[in-house]
C-alpha cells in the first residue's frame, strides 16, 4: 500500500495549487469504507488535518478550508484524490501529506510521503 502525493512548489501569495495523492497497492473503491485525507506539517509546528473525503463523499474540513481555500475531490478511477487550494498564503507553507484510513472512526494507517508547498513572494 503506498500513497504518493504530488503538485506541490513555490507559488506566489494569492495563487493556486492542485495537490494530487495516488493510491497503489489497493484500488480505495473496493474498500467498504474508506477516507483520503490531507494533512500538512509547517516546520516546528504539529502536523494538522486540512480536509478529508469519505468514501461516500462527505467532506470534513479544518476551519481554515471551511473558508472555501481549499477543497478535496477524488476520482475512484484513476485511485486519486486532489486538494486544489486558491488564494494562497505564506502560513500555508508546509509539507502536504495525504493518508488513508479504513475504519470510520480509527485513525489514518496509510501515509504517503507528502509534497512541499511554499508561499512566497
Amino acid at each position: 500500500v503506498q500513497l504518493q502525493a504530488s503538485g506541490g512548489g513555490l507559488v506566489q501569495p494569492g495563487g493556486s495549487l492542485k495537490l494530487s495523492c495516488a493510491a497503489s497497492g489497493f484500488t480505495l473503491d473496493y474498500l467498504d469504507y474508506y477516507a483520503i485525507g490531507w494533512f500538512r506539517q509547517a516546520p516546528g509546528k504539529e502536523r494538522e488535518f486540512v480536509t478529508g473525503i469519505s468514501r461516500g463523499g462527505a467532506v470534513t474540513h479544518s476551519e481554515d478550508s471551511d473558508k472555501g481555500r481549499f477543497s478535496i475531490s477524488r476520482d475512484n478511477a484513476k485511485n486519486t484524490a486532489y486538494l486544489q487550494m486558491n488564494n494562497l498564503k505564506p502560513e500555508d507553507t508546509a509539507n502536504y501529506v495525504c493518508a488513508v484510513k479504513t475504519i470510520l472512526t480509527g485513525p489514518y494507517v496509510y501515509w504517503g510521503q507528502g509534497t512541499q508547498v511554499t508561499v512566497s513572494s
